[in-house]
């Protein structure tokens, strides 16, 4: 699944542990998310949506099968 996490993370310039400290998660589980090889429970999705102040379906897009 395809999301928007880096792109938002930049324009509020924050890093990757910085995001992870605020959500509750590991530095690695921001990356795995960023990388796409990670898609998240639907709490950390709702709590990373809240966060930037966007939908769910705006962070996270869904690719081609």
């Amino acid at each position: 699944m395809e999301n928007r996490i880096r792109e938002l993370r930049a324009i509020r310039r924050i890093s990757q542990a910085e995001l992870a400290d605020t959500l509750g998660v590991s530095r690695q589980t921001i990356n795995a998310l960023e990388t796409g090889k990670y898609d998240p429970s639907l709490p950390l999705a709702f709590k990373i949506a809240k966060l930037f102040g966007l939908k769910i379906e705006e962070i996270f897009l869904e690719g081609e099968a």
